[in-house]
């Protein structure tokens, strides 16, 4: 409607700024409906020229909407030439965050109170259908459904479970049931997250009280496990160091004994510091007694 308006103003501005001699005698009159005429022409087609290229910011997609036809095309981010008669609807594709509290009812029965957050964005390529099926205020179908998901999961769980030992698996699921049900209709699901889980005070000591224990169960099982390797690595060392005596010994014969004897005594005396060497019989070892070769030079 604005373009026909504004082509309408540009078409009666180029008339009277044309004919403005025929409206009045006085060529000053006429000099300034003239640049009046000149002004109002020039703003309307400006005007009329805006309707027909259209700039999509980044991070969004446009649909066109041309008389209550919904067009199949996604307008991408940039600069378009478009219907100047069309309405075009922007869509943000960026990352949405929905915060929200939900009550649930446990496994056992146990009302929980859990704050819950969706992160999810729009497909480009289904934002017409989503324009055309919900709207441009999709987070109500988002929300509606997110709560639906969150409270018949957490019904599947125990309180416990929820709050402690299960809580990752718990978001795992919700984000996989959140796919499955909003790809369809045009959304992408990035994660969902359970922020704050919030159960009966005293069910939350006692669930306190025995992550404790097992933490300190666990710790104990690490101490005896560590002090069980450390008697198992000295046991093989001993058993180690025993078993190279063993063979030494087995090796040690009369006959190896008596080479090393042998090899012994003539190295001491090829020595310098080696003076006198006495032989003993078969049962004893050399007898070494020491020279003072000086003396003996002295003498």
């Amino acid at each position: 409607m604005s373009f026909v308006v504004s082509a309408i103003a540009s078409l009666v501005s180029v008339l009277v700024f044309f004919s403005s001699y025929r409206l009045v005698d006085n060529r000053v009159a006429q000099l300034v409906i003239k640049i009046v005429a000149g002004l109002i022409g020039l703003l309307s087609i400006l005007a009329t020229f805006s309707r027909l290229v259209i700039v999509i910011p980044a991070g969004n997609v446009g649909v066109e909407d041309f008389q209550g036809k919904v067009s199949d095309r996604t307008i991408p981010a940039g600069l378009h030439l478009v219907n100047p008669l069309s309405r075009i609807v922007e869509f943000s594709i960026r990352l949405n965050n929905i915060k929200e509290e939900i009550s649930a009812t446990s496994k056992e029965g146990l009302a929980l109170g859990i704050d819950v957050a969706v992160q999810y964005r729009i497909d480009p390529a289904q934002a017409a259908s989503i324009y055309l099926k919900i709207g441009v205020n999709e987070q109500e179908i988002i929300i509606s459904r997110f709560r639906s998901i969150s409270r018949e999961i957490i019904a599947s769980y125990t309180a416990e479970e929820v709050y402690a030992t299960k809580r990752e698996e718990v978001g795992l699921k919700l984000a996989e049931r959140l796919r499955s049900q909003l790809a369809p209709i045009g959304f992408i699901v990035d994660e969902a997250l359970l922020r704050d889980v919030r159960v009966p005070e005293t069910l939350q000591a006692a669930i306190q009280q025995r992550l404790k224990a097992e933490q300190e169960n666990l710790q104990m099982k690490f101490i005896l496990e560590k002090e069980k390797q450390e008697a198992d690595r000295k046991r093989i060392a001993a058993q180690g160091s025993a078993d190279a005596q063993k063979i030494l010994a087995e090796g040690l014969t009369p006959a190896v004994l008596k080479l090393r004897e042998i090899e012994a005594t003539e190295k001491l005396a090829q020595s310098q510091n080696s003076k006198l060497i006495i032989l003993g019989n078969s049962q004893n070892t050399p007898l070494i007694l020491p020279v003072d070769r000086e003396a003996n030079v002295a003498r």
